[in-house]
C-alpha cells in the first residue's frame, strides 16, 4: 500500500488542512515553503491519466478552496500549483497529488527549465498531431 493510501486510512499521521468524502489535503512533510500542501484523491489513482472526470472536478474544486484558505490564513498573494505525472516528470509518490506551494518574498525557490522557440511549421505540426485522429 502506498504512503498516501496509509495517510488516508489513518495509519500514518498527517497535518490535515482539508477533507471531504473523496479528497484529502495535508501539509507536505518536506515543506518547500511554509504551508506547502498536498491535495490527493482518497481513492488510489497513480497519475492524471487514470483520473475520471468526476474526481478531476472534485480535486480542482478542492484545490481552489484550499488555495484561497492558504491565501487568507498565510497572507500570501502567490502560489504555485504543481503536478508531476510519471518518473520522467519527477513524480516520486505514485498516488496522484497536487502540490500547493505558497510563495513568499525571497523564498529562494526557483523553477528553471529550458524554453524552446519553434517556428510556425513546427507549431503547426504539433498542433495537427494533437488534433488529428
Amino acid at each position: 500500500m502506498c504512503v498516501f493510501c496509509k495517510i488516508v486510512k489513518g495509519e500514518i499521521p498527517s497535518y490535515k488542512i482539508y477533507e471531504n468524502k473523496n479528497v484529502l489535503a495535508f501539509l507536505d512533510i518536506s515543506q518547500v515553503t511554509p504551508g506547502h500542501t498536498l491535495v490527493i484523491p482518497k481513492k488510489h489513482y497513480e497519475n492524471i491519466f487514470e483520473l475520471d472526470e468526476k474526481i478531476s472536478g472534485e480535486l480542482f474544486k478542492a484545490t481552489n478552496e484550499i488555495a484561497k484558505k492558504l491565501q487568507k490564513k498565510l497572507q500570501i498573494n502567490a502560489l504555485n500549483i504543481i503536478n508531476n505525472n510519471g518518473p520522467l516528470a519527477g513524480q516520486e509518490v505514485f498516488h496522484y497529488h497536487i502540490h500547493l506551494l505558497p510563495r513568499y518574498e525571497n523564498d529562494n525557490v526557483k523553477f528553471n527549465y529550458p524554453k524552446h522557440e519553434f517556428d510556425k511549421q513546427k507549431l503547426e505540426e504539433i498542433h495537427k498531431k494533437i488534433l488529428g485522429n
